[in-house]
């Protein structure tokens, strides 16, 4: 049992991170009816989340290769829980949305750190795998059991106690951290990256605004078009400094790597069609059909049904046959399940979408631990940070991108053909990751050793 004490400590800040993403949307309503606020606040307050997320997590790699990976995942882990509970205090959907972002620092510290910290426990490519499995499995349970959770807790007390309930959990990983983990991950010699970090948070800001203020305001909405418009220099921009830098966050060259830079593309791909459907579909269970908070947890209880299950036998088949063939069939499965939920109506039987949510989660976690697999066998084992940073920021930067674009389509007319539309672009980003996937990513990049 204790030589599994230092996975655990690592599984629980990232699994806290993962909750974190999902366990807001079932309490939105309830957030919106005693804070107020519309569709576009209630998208910031997830998307202050994700874009901070995001746009950090490069950086904090970066950070966490060069001062130590156990250092940089300890003080992810005080400030997320203490932004935690700023969140369940806050009087004011902007205290909300402020708290929010300071997650969103505390969790970009995390995950790279966590990741780098696995990749130096497990040397041999094998258990690796397996233990990456592990890692994805806790990953896919946060985010499958996020809903579920949110809505118990807010049936049974309020919307504040979905953060209150990270205290405990980051209070036991900061336990486990000081007496479990290796000091792995030592520090190297390196320089930092203000212009490409104040670009890269600029850059996807800029497009989340756009995208969200597009649906709240009209697409012609001076607002939104010039955020839109100046999203696009601001992202050259941060590519043109980022290719100069002596020291960049994000290192151009480790897309030279096919199988790299085609798993990056997944992690995103699937985040942008899986946060925003279940965005998309907490609303419709509570706006559309009349759910309480509660009632839609268990709605959206087949989607993490099998989660646990898919994550694991993932690592593991990935471990014997390389990432390319499990994430081409998971991918292939949340398409499937995504074209189901498009059926879904004011009068569809729910028995009816049963078999797609359920598609959907198995899909999302069978996938995410070959695609981690191999982003990290990919990269230099120096670069292990970083790596993982790049692909957890193209998922971060996927699920906010998702969440605004499809939470346009809600908030711009009618309901439920808004709905639809969503699932379709859903569905669509997963069938465009299997095809990069089907091109890129090499058949055995990870290998019994």
């Amino acid at each position: 049992m204790r030589k599994h004490l230092p996975l655990l400590a690592i599984c629980l800040g990232y699994f806290m991170v993962i909750l974190d993403a999902t366990i807001v949307n079932v309490a939105l309503p309830s957030v919106g009816r005693d804070l107020g606020g519309g569709v576009s606040d209630l998208q910031w307050v997830v998307d202050a989340y994700t874009v901070v997320f995001a746009s950090l997590l490069l950086s904090a790699g970066s950070v966490g290769d060069r001062l130590g990976a156990r250092r940089v995942l300890d003080a992810g882990l005080v400030l997320f829980t203490a932004a935690s509970a700023a969140c369940a205090m806050a009087p004011s959907v902007p205290v909300l949305i402020a708290a929010r972002a300071t997650q969103g620092l505390g969790a970009a510290s995390l995950v790279p750190s966590s990741l780098a910290l696995l990749r130096a426990a497990y040397e041999n490519k094998a258990d690796r795998a397996k233990a990456v499995g592990a890692w994805g499995a806790v990953a896919g349970i946060g985010a499958a059991s996020g809903p579920i959770l949110g809505g118990l807790l807010v049936g049974l007390a309020s919307w504040r106690a979905v953060f209150v309930v990270n205290v405990p959990v980051g209070l036991a990983a900061l336990w486990l951290s000081a007496r479990h983990l290796p000091r792995a991950g030592e520090p190297t010699e390196g320089g930092f990256d203000p212009p490409g970090q104040v670009l890269g948070i600029l850059a996807l800001t800029l497009l989340t605004v756009g995208l969200i203020e597009g649906g709240a305001l009209g697409w012609g909405s001076p607002l939104s078009l010039a955020a839109l418009i100046a999203s696009v220099p601001a992202t050259l921009a941060f590519l043109a400094v980022e290719r100069r830098a002596e020291n960049p966050m994000l290192p151009l060259s480790l897309f030279a790597s096919r199988t790299f830079s085609g798993a990056a593309f997944v992690g995103l791909a699937i985040n942008l069609g899986f946060y925003g459907e279940l965005f998309a579909m907490s609303l419709y269970f509570q706006h559309v059909r009349g759910y309480s908070a509660l009632t839609t947890g268990l709605a959206l209880l087949p989607e993490g049904a099998f989660v646990a299950l898919a994550a694991t036998l993932s690592g593991r088949v990935t471990g014997r046959v390389g990432p390319r063939r499990p994430m081409l069939a998971g991918l292939l499965c949340g398409a499937a399940g995504f074209a189901g939920l498009m059926v879904a109506g004011r009068g569809t039987p729910y028995v009816a979408l049963v078999p797609a949510l359920i598609a959907v989660g198995f899909g999302m976690a069978f996938t995410m631990p070959a695609a981690t697999a191999a982003t990290i066998e990919a990269a230099p084992a120096d670069r292990a940070g970083i790596a993982s940073g790049v692909l957890n920021a193209a998922r971060q930067a996927g699920g906010a991108i998702g969440v605004a674009l499809l939470g346009t389509l809600l908030a711009g007319g009618s309901f439920v053909p808004g709905l639809r539309a969503a699932m379709a672009i859903s569905a669509g980003s997963f069938v465009v990751g299997a095809v990069v996937t089907s091109v890129a990513v090499e058949r055995a990049s990870v290998r019994a050793g």
